[in-house]
């Protein structure tokens, strides 16, 4: 039995280019972000009408359960309810999964990225000026203008945050001559210009 689980292992580190020993067994990558919504039709609207992320490739729900289900697989009340959840793909990126919950006791402010929770999705654009003045255009409220960094590991890269139409952050990033730190990097970051970087 130990001969063939030390294959198994060695097929595993073979497989999975820079596994470790230390390493969630299996782990590939991020397969998708997970953000609570007040609206699902309005954010499944934003993120394929104004962004270009694909029609959901599903839509499920209701889900409420009578026992504690909820409280025990998701840490919420057990008596939350998701009301919808939607599955979209954002081009050559990872996954957005929406819910939309309704529990008791549910915070419905939307947390700043200074927040312990806080959060924001970044989307790759190979024209920061192009995606700007294109978000602009569909009334998308921008935070401040593209701000570039020459200097510092990230250096090359230029972002520019905005608004959802129900307050989450989000992000616009470009760095089409790459970044700084990738000059003396080990492993460079995972990039949607290109994955297999």
């Amino acid at each position: 039995m130990r001969r063939l689980l030390s294959a198994a292992a060695l097929a595993a580190l073979l497989i999975a280019p820079g596994a470790r020993a230390d390493m969630l067994p299996g782990m590939r990558g991020m397969d998708h972000v997970g953000l609570t919504v007040p609206d699902i039709d309005q954010a499944i609207a934003f993120l394929t009408d104004v962004l270009g992320c694909s029609k959901p490739a599903y839509v499920i729900g209701p889900f409420k359960f009578n026992d504690d289900w909820m409280q025990v697989h998701l840490n919420v009340d057990p008596r939350a309810e998701i009301a919808k959840l939607a599955m979209v793909r954002c081009n050559n990126g990872s996954n957005v999964e929406l819910f939309q919950y309704s529990a008791a006791g549910q915070n419905r402010t939307e947390p700043r990225n200074s927040d312990i929770g806080g959060h924001h999705l970044a989307f790759y654009v190979d024209d920061m000026n192009a995606a700007v003045a294109y978000l602009k255009g569909k009334g998308v409220r921008m935070l401040g203008d593209p701000t570039p960094f020459a200097d510092g590991p990230i250096g090359g890269e230029t972002i520019d945050y905005f608004l959802t139409p129900w307050g989450a952050q989000m992000e616009l990033v470009s760095y089409p001559h790459g970044m700084n730190y990738e000059k003396d990097a080990p492993q460079k970051l995972w990039t949607p210009k290109d994955p297999a970087h």
